[in-house]
């Protein structure tokens, strides 16, 4: 991966013009997509396989007046006045004709209609008139909610002086979530930052072009999505929230590792493709984590969270390509610039060398005197600090973070509602006229409703099932019991005396759902609990659910993705724990906030009650990712420390916190201005954000704080601290069954340092040196060196089959050196496999059932490869096993080897040929025509006693 991401680095710092229109191009062909595909975003949600959702289903089949969106509008008549006077009711009734006109309303009920009841308030004081669609809410067009809208305002001027009338109902109950100027202040406060730490105008607005290219790519290839997908208009906000923060972080750590090189003095492209390959790493595994943990969101198994997920994941994942493609095109365009002012030294300027203890303290000496030591940077005392009393600091986070946690028991859990909208909006004032006059219970009624085509008295049956279900408690009162016209259908409306995101209304689905099977043997009819309360409340129950599983997932996700990396026991236990403790801190202020109300005027709270129920499996998703970007960063610093001290002075206590030490104040600028510019991203959508978001917008933001700065940044040192050197234990066998993932770019560090092996320009096609293969069972080979020039010829033999063939398929690609030097037509391996595996044919000849044509398969893919690189050293092709063949197939074997390298003239053709018989596999290359032919023996297990011999020793020339 990195040197992959090494390669992509240089590549694009040396087009960038290529790079920048790629990406402008992308967001133009997602802009037309998004012009033409646009279907609208869908808020309306479902659950299917829930009781609600089927009874909904089986509305809309037998009983379609009932089974689309509905709403209602309320009138409250002034002081002394009756709604039941002339001058309130006539024109109330002329309204509901007029809403009955309306295109797609399939019924307008009077509050006077006599089939209906509870639609006066006690005293007379208001009235609800109630409309049902005949679609969906999202089939109802803007101009249809206009023009309900002109009909409740002309009733309003109708009306007597200082009456109220309001339109609202679960047609209104939520609204398009807009971006207003306050989540501008987050890009803002992220500019700054910028500027900051980089001390340059230039490389402080690189990140942001990079980040809002990003995010208008995401956004507009989602809004085009909504054509093929039903896509909640939550899911662009959070998309872009996400996709701003994190395509800001990313790039970030880019372009601070690239300018961080070209102040030592790297050159420039160098520099760029370098830090695309370490920092890119990183980045590259920041951003799986958090794709894995926001696609798990389908752990719920909820359609518009799935959605919701996908879409946040595919923001994400632009984010990581753009930040690793684009950032190193616009250091390009940067050049010098990228150096930026820099800091101003503090300390002594005394001439004379620095020296680095363990510990990353620096000290300057010259000649004749001592130089007072430079001044320690804030991170520096910071660390030093919380690593001198580990176990106090270690004590006190874990109290402070669990007081925190303390009001999470508060926490409750909704769907939205008009409850929650801002407190002038007409929708959310006719929600508490309706509680204020007529209970809390007529914003969220419940339908019972079943098949009672059995039944010879319909209307009986459901007077009976009436009284039954008003004599439950909890029940303020049936409103309506009716059947379909057709009379197979009947429908039970309720009036809960509570809210519909009250936990009391929950409690009244379940215990009318508990005398299901008692009125199926009383009447005969299947009954199911259905309404749009209803289906909020299964939502909701099916998230609750979902917590448990998806934060095991989230929780063992991480500490194998840390164990990986970190190759530790105790580094991804601490960095899971860590988490957890942030998570629950994050929600306890969110539970502060929005339940006990403390700062809710302040942060433009609508409504103190229960948040959204997707709030915690979302904000667990996105930290865990965040969080372990975070730990990736600091540690892997710590560990790279780490493993260069105890080279030079042994694994000790003192060296690993000095590793700690030294690796924190390396890392800590970048990583506080990443938290710093993540925090004002997700704080910026909470004063005025959309009241879905506003909540999960505030555990993020809060997270993301506690996470960086008191898990990672104090925790994380005093508990790696009290670890020591046993911080980086892990078990032989458990490190041998774990892959390998590089990080930390160590694979682009080998490539530099062995840049000139064999020698500078080397026109080798293959080069070895103590090269070594081994499997967790047995070493095949060890001690081979060889070497192939241009147009030469290998053998390589040993009595032992696999040993010959294993070195066969190291140096084309297909296995894994475990020791020793190995490099092919200019690249080095393994790190390069990829590369070698598309550039060099392979033929494994024993035991194919044509050998000719597994010849001629090899010599054609090599030569459909072979790229620039390739032709500058010449074609390679290894064969494996020609030994074992009859003289006859090793004659047209010969012939198609001759024809490979006429064909390929004036490119050489270099064959790399194995097997247990040196003299056959010899003569065939010499039958071929190769007249540079070398023979190294590989013993079984290891190199032969004598040790090996020089590639070039044996030649023989036909």
């Amino acid at each position: 991966m990195s040197t992959l991401l090494y390669s992509l680095g240089r590549w694009s710092f040396r087009h960038p013009w290529r790079v920048l229109s790629a990406w402008l191009l992308i967001l133009l062909v997602a802009g037309g997509g998004a012009l033409g595909l646009n279907k609208g975003f869908d808020n309306s949600f479902s659950i299917p396989g829930t009781e609600s959702q089927e009874g909904l289903e089986q509305l809309s089949r037998t009983f379609p007046q009932v089974s689309g969106t509905s709403a209602q509008f309320i009138v409250v008549a002034a002081p002394g006045e009756s709604v039941e006077d002339a001058a309130y009711r006539e024109p109330i009734e002329a309204a509901v004709s007029e809403l009955a006109d309306l295109p797609d309303v399939s019924s307008a009920t009077s509050p006077f209609d006599g089939l209906v009841s509870g639609m006066i308030s006690d005293g007379g004081t208001a009235a609800i008139a109630q409309l049902q669609f005949d679609a969906i809410q999202t089939e109802i067009t803007g101009d249809d909610k206009a023009a309900l809208q002109a009909v409740v305002d002309d009733l309003a001027e109708r009306l007597p002086d200082g009456s109220q009338t309001a339109l609202g109902g679960e047609l209104f109950s939520t609204e398009l979530p807009t971006v207003t100027i306050t989540e501008a202040i987050g890009v803002i406060v992220a500019l700054l930052v910028l500027i900051i730490t980089f001390r340059s105008l230039v490389l402080a607005g690189l990140p942001l072009a990079v980040a809002l290219i990003g995010v208008g790519a995401s956004l507009l290839g989602l809004v085009a999505a909504t054509q093929f997908a039903t896509v909640s208009a939550t899911t662009p906000m959070l998309a872009l929230m996400l996709g701003l923060a994190v395509g800001i972080d990313y790039s970030l750590f880019i372009a601070a590792r690239h300018q961080d090189q070209v102040r030592d003095g790297m050159e420039l492209e160098e520099s760029a493709g370098r830090a695309t390959g370490t920092a890119g790493s990183a980045v590259v595994f920041a951003g799986v984590t958090v794709l894995i943990a926001l696609i798990g969101l389908s752990f719920a198994n909820i359609p518009f969270l799935t959605t919701m997920g996908i879409a946040a994941a595919v923001a994400v994942a632009v984010a990581v390509l753009i930040a690793v493609s684009l950032t190193p095109a616009l250091l390009g365009f940067a050049g010098h610039r990228a150096i930026g002012r820099l800091p101003r030294r503090r300390g002594a300027r005394a001439a004379g060398t620095g020296t680095a203890s363990a510990g990353g303290t620096a000290s300057v000496s010259g000649p004749g005197t001592a130089a007072p030591p430079a001044r320690k940077s804030f991170s520096e005392r910071w660390v030093a600090g919380v690593t001198r009393r580990p176990v106090l600091t270690t004590v006190a986070v874990v109290l402070g973070l669990g007081l925190l946690a303390a009001p999470i028991g508060s926490l409750a859990l909704a769907l939205p509602n008009a409850g929650a909208l801002p407190r002038d909006n007409e929708a959310r004032i006719g929600y508490d006229l309706t509680s204020e006059h007529f209970g809390p219970g007529f914003n969220g009624p419940l339908i019972l409703t079943g098949t009672i085509v059995t039944s010879d008295d319909p209307l009986g049956l459901l007077e009976d099932l009436r009284d039954e279900v008003e004599a439950l408690d909890g029940v303020k009162e049936v409103a309506l019991a009716a059947p379909n016209e057709t009379a197979d259908t009947g429908i039970v409306q309720i009036v809960p005396e509570t809210g519909p995101d009250d936990p009391a209304t929950s409690a009244l689905v379940r215990e009318l759902r508990a005398h299901q099977g008692e009125w199926l043997d009383r009447y005969g009819i299947d009954l199911k609990v259905t309404g749009f309360t209803a289906v909020a409340i299964d939502i909701s129950d099916r998230l609750g659910k979902a917590l448990v599983p998806f934060g095991i997932f989230v929780v063992g996700l991480s500490f194998v993705l840390l164990m990986i990396v970190f190759r530790s026991i105790w580094v991804p236990l601490k960095a899971a724990l860590g988490y957890l403790l942030s998570i629950l801190a994050a929600f306890g202020v969110v539970a502060a906030v929005f339940s006990w109300g403390w700062g809710a005027d302040l942060l433009h709270v609508a409504r103190t009650g229960p948040v959204i129920a997707f709030m915690p499996i979302v904000a667990m998703g996105v930290l865990f990712g965040l969080a372990m970007d975070y730990e990736v960063f600091l540690v892997s610093r710590m560990r790279e420390d780490f493993v260069h001290a105890a080279r030079r002075l042994g694994a000790t206590r003192d060296v690993a916190v000095g590793a700690v030490r030294s690796g924190f104040a390396a890392s800590a600028r970048v990583v506080t201005a990443a938290a710093v510019i993540m925090f004002a991203v997700f704080a910026a959508f909470v004063p005025e954000g959309d009241s879905n978001l506003k909540p999960i917008a505030l555990a993020l933001a809060v997270g993301i704080a506690i996470d960086a700065f008191v898990v990672r940044m104090t925790l994380v040192p005093a508990v790696m601290a009290l670890l020591g050197e046993k911080a980086w234990w892990m078990p032989r066998w458990l490190d041998r069954l774990l892959p390998h993932f590089d990080i930390e770019g160590e694979a682009v560090e080998r490539e530099r340092s062995l840049a000139d092996w064999p020698e500078p320009a080397s026109t080798a096609v293959v080069a070895a040196e103590d090269l070594e293969i081994a499997t967790d069972d047995a070493r095949l080979a060890a001690g081979v060196s060889l070497r192939a020039e241009p147009g030469a010829a290998v053998v390589i033999a040993s009595s032992d089959p696999r040993a010959a063939r294993a070195v066969g398929l190291a140096i084309a690609g297909r296995t894994v050196p475990t020791g020793g030097l190995l490099r092919v037509a200019g690249h080095l391996l393994p790190e390069r496999a990829a590369w070698v595996r598309a550039h060099v044919g392979l033929a494994l000849l024993a035991g194919a059932e044509d050998p000719v044509r597994e010849a001629r398969a090899a010599v054609r893919g090599r030569s459909r490869r072979r790229g620039a690189e390739t032709r500058d050293r010449g074609s390679l092709v290894v064969i494996d096993g020609a030994d074992t063949l009859a003289p006859a197939v090793r004659d047209q074997l010969a012939a198609v080897l001759r024809d490979a390298a006429y064909a390929s003239a004036p490119e050489p053709l270099t064959i790399v040929a194995t097997g247990t018989d040196a003299g056959a596999v010899r003569r065939l290359v010499l039958d071929a025509g190769w007249t540079d032919v070398r023979e190294v023996d590989v013993a079984p297990g290891g190199a032969l006693p004598s040790g090996p011999r020089p590639a070039s020793s044996i030649e023989v020339n036909a």
